[in-house]
């Protein structure tokens, strides 16, 4: 098998991250996607920069594997074509405002009648219903609406956006994840069904110890910084040459003894975790001046072999290419380019590993248009003469070879 989703066919109008990010996930396990895009778009304008041989490094990064056709969507024809596909299709993902598709005579009360079996997934800033369903949402709203933004920053500071766009794609993996469940439904009941996610809500599912906190007694969790409201040591400390995390101490006394500092074992106010969390402070101070003596490779070896704590390095995104783990794993992959262009780009591999199907990770992203005969005919059964005089009148658009 092509990985463990073979044979599902999934029509897919995202755009932006976090819905490409969604089904780049099904991509990657083995479903045909198919990215359904307009016809007069330059590849310039398929997503931001920067660019790298004419290719938005944007759009190729989470839209790996997938097949590419064009169609005019405010044409009739072009939506006639649509109703067409996804009749034949096992699942449609959107990330557009809600009522955009049903405006285009496209929404899931219609193409639910064209197929029963449909899973229609639906991705947006704040979901179907609701006050705020007609509101855009981009990353940085997600995660400031949806409370994560106001966990994130130092102790005293502003909010701070995560360096990664985890408003995006956490949304992105939860409607993978429903997919997912959705089909699986399908298997027992025959039938399909509509799956609404919100990024906002997605947001708020990972504040759930946060959030449990607030219920059970009443806090206010705020930022920390690095550290953890409930655990010290649990942040990064500097080293003589970069960083290292520290967390989950097993043995305060032997953690102490290993880095050569008894004299914080002794310390009243270190003894405990209690301690050293109203003391986190001048802790953090102490400790930071010892872990400076060293750099963070020293310190990991030391750490790592006395099993005192939970220790890892600070990466950079240039360390993740030279790290011998990340080799072993094969968790970097090259992706060729589009268009018969020379070379190929780096892009993280999935990070599901299914011992008897694995994921299919290597094919390159949808060449604007390219696949639009192909799929027309193996999945409607349109005629190429058809395909020809749609392709002549713009409606669709198919690949120059």
């Amino acid at each position: 098998m092509r990985g463990p989703l073979e044979g599902i066919r999934v029509l897919d109008f995202t755009w932006a991250l976090a819905g490409p990010f969604a089904t780049m996930q099904l991509a990657d396990l083995g479903a045909e996607v198919v990215k359904v895009e307009h016809p007069g778009t330059h590849e310039k304008e398929r997503g931001f920069g920067p660019y790298y041989q004419g290719i938005s490094t944007f759009f190729f990064s989470p839209n790996r594997g997938k097949k590419g056709i064009a169609i005019d969507l405010k044409a009739e024809e072009g939506r006639m074509l649509v109703r067409k596909l996804a009749a034949a299709a096992d699942v449609l993902v959107e990330n557009f405002r809600p009522g955009t598709m049903d405006r285009l005579g496209l929404g899931y009360g219609v193409l639910r009648e064209v197929n029963p079996r449909l899973v229609y997934a639906a991705l947006s800033g704040f979901g179907q219903t609701g006050p705020y369903s007609s509101l855009p949402a981009v990353d940085a709203v997600a995660q400031a609406m949806g409370g994560t933004m106001s966990l994130n920053g130092e102790r005293g500071g502003p909010p701070l956006r995560v360096g990664v766009s985890i408003g995006d794609m956490v949304g992105g993996l939860y409607l993978a994840l429903g997919i997912l469940a959705a089909l699986r439904a399908r298997d027992v009941t025959g039938e399909g069904q509509l799956l609404d996610v919100s990024l906002m809500e997605a947001q708020m599912a990972l504040c759930e110890n946060a959030i449990v906190r607030h219920s059970a007694f009443g806090e206010h969790p705020t930022r920390q910084g690095s550290r953890h409201p409930l655990v010290a040591p649990f942040q990064p400390f500097a080293t003589a040459d970069g960083w290292i995390v520290i967390a989950n101490v097993k043995d305060w006394e032997l953690f102490c003894a290993v880095i050569g500092r008894d004299d914080l074992a002794v310390d009243e106010r270190f003894r405990t975790n209690r301690g050293r969390l109203e003391h986190v402070d001048v802790l953090e101070a102490e400790l930071t001046r010892t872990l400076r003596e060293r750099t963070t490779d020293e310190w990991f070896a030391v750490l790592e072999a006395a099993n005192v704590c939970s220790v890892g390095k600070v990466n950079s995104i240039a360390d993740l290419f030279d790290d011998p783990h990340v080799a072993a794993r094969g968790m970097l992959v090259d992706i060729p380019l589009p268009y018969g262009l020379p070379g190929s780009l780096k892009l993280p591999n999935s990070p599901i590993r299914l011992s008897k199907t694995p994921p299919v990770v290597g094919r390159p992203m949808p060449e604007h248009g390219g696949d639009t005969a192909e799929v027309l005919q193996r999945w409607a059964g349109v005629p190429s003469e058809e395909v020809a005089e749609l392709a002549a009148r713009g409606v669709i658009k198919v690949a120059e070879r």
